[in-house]
């Protein structure tokens, strides 16, 4: 058994909540860089470069890419032989806490959903934990903005609608965002569990690999028509048209019922920001 310190994941996570806010994945830049080679619309092309300007000004300079630093979503997958000392929910909403304040990233979570008052540090952390063989621990900060959050939707589809209903469903979702989300945009699709694990499986595509396709052939081709058909809506970055709508489709999936399909679509803008380390 290794027992870790909680102060261990603040240090980290304080680190962690500036950077990611800061330096856009490179996979996520190589997309951009790759969309702006191939977009024939001269305003899209226009867009791209501005876009590929700022993120470069963000990472240079340290400071936020976007001014909605967002939620600040924390995934921990936590070895099993790893015993953590101390409290952990307090230990990661103390980095964050520390993270915000230190790094000047706009705090932008309210107490209460109806009252909306603003509770000054960002926190509470929205907090995924999962238990893995092994003793180390691999934390991933992922701010999340809710221009592309709101743009989110989640269906329980019929057994019956299939693979055609899922590709409409998310077709449509991403259609009636239009330029909210601020393309180009990166969506992550959830497939089966139930309610909330969908949910949760779209998001956490979002913290895969760009260039990473899904292990099964069946779903990575799927992602790759979806790609397509999404780009061929035509809305463009930020929604000025062109060929350049989204970076990528990424698909999770996990076992169902017999009598449920449920999809969710989690879109992110083009500042997918997330970082990782094991510690």
């Amino acid at each position: 058994m290794r027992e870790v310190s909680v102060s261990v994941l603040t240090d980290a996570i304080a680190r962690l909540a500036v950077e990611a806010n800061c330096v856009l994945p490179h996979d996520v830049m190589a997309r951009i860089e790759a969309a702006r080679a191939s977009e024939p619309w001269e305003t899209a092309q226009g867009i791209l470069d501005k876009i590929l300007e700022n993120d470069r000004i963000a990472e240079r300079d340290t400071v936020p890419i976007c001014q909605d630093t967002g939620v600040c979503c924390v995934f921990l997958k936590i070895g099993q032989d790893v015993h953590l000392k101390g409290d952990l929910k307090e230990a990661v909403d103390e980095g964050v806490r520390r993270g915000y304040r230190d790094g000047y990233l706009r705090k932008s979570v309210v107490a209460d959903p109806l009252k909306r008052v603003n509770t000054g540090d960002n926190t509470p952390a929205m907090l995924y934990t999962e238990l893995v063989p092994g003793d180390r621990i691999e934390l991933t900060v992922a701010p999340k903005g809710f221009g592309s959050e709101n743009m989110s939707r989640l269906a329980m589809l019929k057994p019956s609608d299939g693979v055609e209903g899922v590709k409409a469903f998310v077709l449509k979702t991403v259609e009636e965002a239009g330029p909210n989300p601020c393309p180009p945009i990166v969506v992550g699709v959830g497939i089966g569990g139930t309610f909330d694990k969908a949910a949760y499986l779209a998001k956490k595509a979002l913290m895969r690999d760009l260039n990473a396709r899904s292990d099964d052939p069946f779903y990575a081709a799927l992602e790759a028509e979806l790609l397509e058909k999404i780009n061929a809506l035509g809305v463009g970055p930020q929604g000025f048209g062109g060929r350049t709508t989204a970076l990528a489709v990424n698909i999770e999936r996990m076992p169902t019922h017999i009598a449920g399909l449920p999809v969710a679509v989690n879109i992110n803008c083009h500042v997918t920001r997330h970082r990782t380390v094991v510690l």
